[in-house]
């Protein structure tokens, strides 16, 4: 293995940190690296793997302001590039503003998650709840040639290259839905995780939510960077969206019954409630309609981190996501002081399953059904099938008792059939993306791609497996030159879609 350090970031933690959110799966690190010659100890990489993996993440890098929460962390970034038997490993921190200020000032200087907005010590902040910094953490993707991270309180986007790493600054758009106030090409009000990539079309899809009514905007920017739909999703108050969804003709957006409690908003702070007497609500609105075309369906009251896709069949638009069903840990052991809320992050607490909506466009009504009884998230299907119909989904098993995930799911919706990967004891998985193989026709044609952190090893890998086999074992174990953090989303992008842009 041929390794370079591209960095060292700054970093005051306390030396016997016991922070469960900074020992172990999250254990931080402050390295960047360029590494190639990858040591493959097992198998050997596939010659017709060509893209790009990357995955985000959450590392904590100062001592918090009060208490730190996972969410806080500053973003690292990590690609894995594949081409003609090749692999080369590249990680980078996101460049936002805040990760530049706090490294300019050896310390934390916005609130966190947990944290009281006063707290903050810079005198402006971003978000939906604003005074936090933008760490654009959550989740990335690729739109004309470049890598885009997103924050999930609403943000920037920060663009990357998608192979290098190499910063390129924020994201800003022309086209006639540009609003003149804004001064500039991108939504004051930000963006949210997740924004949406289809593949078919080029077009990337997102939303924004905040505090001022409407409380939600949707976007869409076409294949040549301009921003040509934004529309207001008037809802009756603050609500906390964190994911959307869209088939080939509508985008699907939801009001769910979790939302920022009314008196601690008029307090200047924000407690989170969820109100088992409303329903859920989606918007389903045409890709480029307008505020009056929406289309608003009810369901039984949830809420709901990740959609896995939806799709058009028929009069019905059929939408797959994760049905959680105690949003607010009722029952659960509550954390309290430097650990408050640790309980929501344990998705078995949380008690997310598989689920399936349809909504009926010619009578109006929805139906539901449960697809799994086994605690899942962070789903990825096949990109091409995204906004069409699809078979497989390729799902993370959620850990008891901490926010990670130690195996693999396939679930063919179809036959109702799951498909489990199990690791080795102590080893921990990344969101594992579907790469499809070069010029595959069926959906799982292709390879399962995913970062492992072994920590009775203190080792970490990248892991290649048979997207039509997966429990087969590896096709490919790449080593890689740190155990990395564990983190939050992924993406794959093909390469062909990168030379298009390039």
């Amino acid at each position: 293995m041929q390794v370079q350090i591209l960095g060292t970031a700054d970093s005051a933690l306390p030396p016997d940190d016991d922070h469960p959110y900074r020992t172990g799966v999250w254990r931080p690190q402050v390295n960047e690296y360029d590494a190639w010659d990858l040591d493959v100890v097992e198998g050997e990489i596939p010659s017709d793997l060509n893209g790009v993996y990357l995955r985000n993440t959450e590392t904590a890098l100062f001592e918090p302001i009060k208490r730190y929460h996972p969410f806080d962390g500053d973003a690292l970034m990590h690609a894995m590039s594949f081409e003609s038997g090749t692999a080369r490993y590249t990680s980078r921190f996101v460049r936002t503003d805040g990760f530049l200020a706090e490294q300019e000032a050896a310390r934390s200087l916005w609130a966190g998650i947990t944290e009281h907005p006063s707290n903050a010590i810079a005198e402006q902040g971003s978000g939906a709840r604003t005074m936090m910094k933008d760490n654009g953490s959550t989740d990335v993707i690729v739109h004309r040639g470049q890598a885009l991270a997103s924050f999930y309180q609403c943000g920037e986007f920060w663009a990357m290259d998608p192979r290098s790493l190499d910063p390129q600054g924020r994201t800003d758009w022309t086209g006639p839905a540009v609003r003149p106030e804004w001064g500039r090409g991108f939504p004051s009000e930000g963006i949210s995780a997740h924004p949406k990539i289809d593949e078919h079309t080029g077009d990337l899809l997102f939303f924004n939510y905040s505090a001022e009514a409407p409380h939600m905007h949707y976007g869409v920017v076409d294949a040549s960077g301009e921003l040509v739909t934004y529309e207001d999703i008037p809802l009756p108050g603050p609500r906390l969206p964190h994911d959307m969804a869209f088939t080939e003709n509508w985008s699907i957006l939801n009001d769910l019954p979790l939302y920022w409690e009314p008196q601690a908003l008029a307090d200047g702070y924000y407690s989170n409630t969820f109100n088992r007497d409303l329903p859920s609500r989606f918007a389903l609105i045409p890709r480029h309609g307008t505020t009056a075309d929406i289309r608003w369906f009810e369901a039984d009251p949830t809420f709901v981190l990740h959609w896995t896709n939806a799709y058009e069949d028929g009069d019905e638009v059929v939408l797959d996501g994760f049905f959680q069903h105690n949003p607010t840990a009722r029952g659960a052991d509550r954390f309290a002081g430097q650990h408050k809320g640790f309980e929501t992050l344990d998705m078995n607490v949380l008690e997310a399953r598989p689920h399936r909506w349809r909504f009926n466009l010619a009578t109006g009504e929805c139906r539901e059904e449960s697809l799994s009884d086994r605690c899942l998230e962070f789903p990825m299907i096949n990109g091409r099938h995204a906004g069409r119909r699809h078979r497989y989904s390729y799902e993370a098993r959620c850990t008891h008792g901490l926010f990670a995930f130690d195996a693999l799911v396939k679930r063919d919706v179809d036959a109702g059939t799951e498909e489990l990967v199990e690791f080795a004891e102590g080893t921990f998985v990344s969101e594992t993306v579907m790469a499809p193989r070069a010029g595959s026709t069926a959906e799982d044609d292709g390879y399962l791609v995913t970062f492992t952190s072994d920590l009775v090893n203190d080792v970490s890998e990248c892991v290649v497996l048979d997207a039509a086999a997966p429990a087969d074992g590896p096709v490919a174990r790449i080593r890689l030159p740190e155990r990395i953090s564990s983190g939050t989303h992924s993406t794959w992008a093909p390469l062909e879609d990168l030379e298009t842009h390039a």
